[in-house]
């Protein structure tokens, strides 16, 4: 018996079964929760239904989250088929992709800075809304994806990285407003993993190998060790963490010089 059974998770952001929330739902079934997925449009449909019956076939539901009458119909349906809710994990961030390199202050537009804020660190907030009468009197936890880019300025993350500071501020908000419901809030701050949703970023091979350079563990971390990280923080055994950042990214975020990536650049 695993340590999320008889949870009820819902995973916002599979797009793959290379994405980190694919890695996500793979430990937290593995755990014994049962998994709902979303998918953001028809042309990833398939991909998440496939994502899905490898972990248990939990529904599948369309979400832009954007649009807050499908955040209500993903939680309305969620009502129906369970009753109540555990778990919310949210892996969902964008930008323009032109606005994902060069400089940041030439390349940033009012559209763009909105738009990465609404979808990047908003949403979360909205899918707590939804999810929070679902879980009253559960204990329930709600998790999202960051990055370092979101503490300290990085090449070409340009408007990501105030998106992911707002988001990193919005957890410790939404964690002193829900604790006294049980609720927790945290956040697992990744280092750099080749997913769809990086593929955006400019450069982001030489990110991958400075990152295994310079980190105290000289390698890059998988979507697995998320995964695990990830359901730790949703069970019972992380009862006592709400308003965390936890870095899952072999120390990166840890060091300011390391001598390999030193040697690597003589």
């Amino acid at each position: 018996m695993g340590f999320l059974s008889n949870r009820k998770a819902l995973i916002v952001g599979v797009a793959s079964n290379r994405s980190i929330a694919w890695g996500i739902a793979e430990a937290m079934h593995r755990e014994g929760a049962e998994i709902a997925l979303t998918y953001q449009n028809e042309k990833l449909k398939r991909r998440v239904e496939q994502c899905s019956e490898a972990c248990g076939g939990g529904p599948v539901m369309p979400l832009d989250v954007t649009d807050d009458d499908q955040i209500d119909a993903v939680f309305e349906t969620l009502s129906n088929t369970w009753g109540h809710l555990d778990i919310v994990v949210h892996a969902v961030g964008f930008a323009p992709r032109e606005e994902l390199e060069g400089s940041f202050v030439d390349n940033t537009t009012r559209g763009g800075y909105g738009m990465a804020h609404d979808i990047s660190a908003y949403s979360f907030i909205a899918l707590a809304r939804g999810a929070r009468p679902l879980m009253q009197g559960r204990n329930g936890s709600l998790l999202t994806l960051t990055y370092l880019g979101g503490e300290r300025a990085l090449p070409n993350y340009n408007v990501m990285g105030p998106a992911k500071a707002s988001l990193e501020a919005s957890v410790r908000y939404m964690a002193s407003d829900l604790g006294g419901e049980g609720i927790r809030v945290n956040a697992v701050s990744a280092g750099p993993i080749r997913t769809l949703a990086a593929s955006g970023i400019g450069d982001f091979r030489k990110m991958l190998d400075f990152n295994a350079a310079a980190a105290p563990m000289q390698r890059n971390v998988s979507i697995e060790e998320v995964g695990n990280t990830s359901a730790f923080l949703c069970s019972d055994l992380a009862s006592g963490i709400t308003g965390e950042v936890v870095h899952v990214d072999g120390g990166f975020h840890s060091v300011a010089l390391a001598g390999s990536a030193m040697e690597d650049g003589d």
